[in-house]
């Protein structure tokens, strides 16, 4: 005698897959972590398989158990549309959950926009701009698809797929740094120490890329005022309140109005490298895709790009 499979079982590993553990797969489906467990129980007493690989820690499926995620969400899908035709409507066949710092928001994140509704136009865009940091841990837990961020994290259930590598120069108000007897203008990075440092922090993908880095070089500035905000530090650079690492290319605006000016100083700041990551554990095809769609995009030279 066969065991039916219900949709509310497919719903179960679904979750499960995309959240990652049992326990947030109960809290977004309203109910117990037992009735969880329950529902996979009899789903794999009805497929004949095991789902998970329970001599692991964690929620990892097995193969079986990856192929029937991929089966349960053409199946939620299905439901989802028969809903629609029950309401009237005429809902977008899937979304494209994608996020973004503040460095592709303010330059080609209209031209991806842009790509996106030419190549998926029935597709629904969830953009979200936020800190590295958020970003990836979105990512991990599922609530992300995509995410174009600087290389500071990794994984081995997430791909990164090299977008471009954007350079920084130091920059201060005009006038600010005394260049006294440098060689040609150009100060050592310990001469900098004197002034405020404007960085970005722990949340940001390119604060920790520049953290490590100054560690590596023995730098140590004793005055730091640290944000996650570039947007907040410009101003702040601006304002004369010290010296910060900002995207050559995209300001470089500032520095011909008379805004901002570089600050050159040895040894040159390294080039930051920045990527598109998505899971590689998934069901999800879609995302591989508007990866190689970011790699047409990209663009940090220039702001809001169309």
């Amino acid at each position: 005698m066969s065991v039916p499979t219900t949709l509310k079982q497919l719903e179960t590993i679904y979750w499960i897959a995309n959240l990652g553990t049992f326990e947030r797969a109960a809290l977004k489906l309203n109910t117990t972590q037992s009735a969880i467990s329950k529902r996979i129980q009899e789903l794999e007493m009805a497929v004949g398989a095991e789902l998970f690989d329970r001599s692991l820690r964690g929620a990892r499926l097995t193969e079986k158990g990856e192929y029937l995620v991929g089966i349960a969400e053409e199946m939620l899908a299905l439901h989802a549309r028969i809903g629609d035709i029950r309401d009237g409507g005429a809902a977008p066949v899937r979304k494209i959950r994608f996020g973004v710092t503040e460095l592709t928001a303010m330059t080609w994140l209209p031209r991806m926009v842009s790509l996106l509704r030419e190549h998926y136009p029935n597709v629904t865009l969830e953009p979200e701009v936020d800190m590295s940091r958020d970003l990836y841990e979105g990512l991990l837990d599922g609530s992300i698809d995509l995410i174009i961020i600087p290389e500071t994290f990794s994984a081995p259930e997430v791909t990164a797929l090299p977008l471009a590598q954007v350079r920084n120069d130091w920059m201060a108000r005009p006038g600010l740094v005394d260049r006294g007897d440098a060689p040609g203008g150009v100060l050592r990075l310990a001469d900098l120490a004197q002034y405020p440092i404007l960085s970005q922090g722990g949340r940001s993908g390119s604060g920790l890329y520049f953290n490590k880095w100054m560690r590596n070089q023995g730098i140590v500035f004793p005055r730091q005022i640290s944000s996650d905000s570039m947007t907040a530090l410009l101003s702040l650079t601006i304002a004369g309140l010290g010296v910060s690492y900002m995207p050559s290319d995209c300001f470089r605006p500032l520095v011909a109005e008379g805004k901002l000016e570089i600050v050159a100083a040895e040894p040159t700041l390294p080039t930051v490298p920045y990527v598109a990551m998505y899971r590689n554990d998934r069901p999800s095809a879609i995302a591989e895709s508007v990866a190689r769609l970011a790699m047409s995009a990209c663009d940090f030279t220039s702001q809001f790009q169309k």
